[in-house]
């Protein structure tokens, strides 16, 4: 979702090295994509003669995060950011001292649709209501059509460490959580739900208070509060149906607006923004579906981060705005482990 984005905005990007752990992926997507260089160790790519890196890996982002920053390179890190917010502070601390970009590939929070949005849940008189429901679905059918090469195995030893050093992080924003907290912590609030808590926050600010949480294999429900405005977050895994979906729901009296996700594999599939209206005390209704781009948000957080690095534009996905991401995600284990509301529950500890 990346590279040949990276390919469509030449005019802004030049791909010089390519690092993966396993050299025959690095060298697949080279030749694809007509990168001159690869290397096996990020210690290397950051060492090249380079402005930015991508850190696009899984495990923890902390360390070729906090390198780069430190030998002056800008960073657009995936999500999410890191595994504790001891590792996100310091991700943030190194690119604060050395006045460098570091920024979060929350793609939703670009996506056209999203900011049509933002604009009609802030023209909405006496909000009462924000429900997300994310239908999680299995993601190979979703890039099976895709010519995607060959994925070759990095050594065993590599893969050993690199789960070793995902479980301390995990243990360092935890504690001694058991089994089924640490795997729905890093598979299911790290790796997906991420997505629209940021996309909350984004809309809304800071939550005042995080109520519930309900955890369950297969599915999560967390209630927050804004203010007055009550907010429940639903995910449910149901890996017999691909067919993915993300919903947004803002309720007023008399107006619902709707925004619905398609896979974020999908390129180019748009956001569908939906607008229910009415008049209080009469039968009149009217119901408007909207597209609003084509235009990926994979495609224009690159352009942000462009704009970031070359013009000084503060990106919207921070690393000081994705550090309060990995707060909650840190609350929601709390609160469900003590059964008591979290106030202020994106502010890092």
């Amino acid at each position: 979702m990346h590279l040949h984005y990276l390919r469509e905005l030449s005019d802004r990007f030049e791909v010089s090295v390519l690092c993966d752990i396993a050299p025959e992926n690095a060298a697949a997507s080279a030749e694809r994509y007509g990168v001159p260089k690869v290397c096996t160790d990020w210690r290397d790519l950051v060492r090249e003669p380079i402005d930015a890196i991508l850190v696009l890996t899984a495990g923890s982002h902390a360390p070729m995060a906090i390198e780069a920053a430190r030998l002056g390179l800008h960073v657009l890190v995936e999500k999410p950011m890191a595994f504790s917010t001891a590792e996100a502070g310091a991700m943030v601390d190194a690119a604060d001292q050395a006045d460098v970009i570091l920024m979060v590939a929350y793609n939703k929070r670009y996506d056209p649709a999203y900011l049509r949005f933002q604009e009609e849940a802030a023209a909405l008189r006496d909000p009462r209501f924000l429900r997300v429901t994310t239908l999680e679905s299995p993601f190979q059918p979703y890039v099976a059509h895709y010519p995607l090469a060959p994925i070759a195995r990095p050594p065993a030893a590599d893969v050993e460490r690199l789960r070793a050093d995902v479980a301390e992080s995990i243990t360092v924003a935890l504690g001694d959580a058991d089994e089924f907290l640490r795997k729905t912590y890093h598979s299911v609030l790290l790796d997906t739900l991420v997505h629209e808590l940021n996309a909350v926050r984004g809309l809304l600010g800071e939550p005042d208070r995080l109520d519930h949480v309900d955890l369950r294999e297969g599915s999560m429900t967390a209630l927050l509060r804004f203010g007055s405005l009550p907010v429940a977050i639903h995910w449910i895994d149901l890996p017999g149906i691909a067919r993915y979906k993300m919903e947004f729901a803002l309720y007023a009296p008399d107006r619902r607006v709707t925004l619905s996700f398609p896979s974020p594999f999908l390129r180019s599939e748009p956001t569908i923004l939906e607008l229910v209206g009415g008049e209080i005390g009469g039968p009149r209704s009217h119901v408007s579906s909207e597209i609003t781009s084509f235009e990926s948000g994979f495609k224009r957080e690159l352009i942000a981060f462009h704009d970031a690095v070359m013009n000084g534009t503060p990106p919207v996905t921070s690393g000081a705005d994705a550090l309060r991401d990995i707060a909650l995600c840190q609350a929601i284990i709390e609160c469900y482990r003590t059964g008591r509301p979290v106030d202020n529950p994106t502010r890092p500890a």
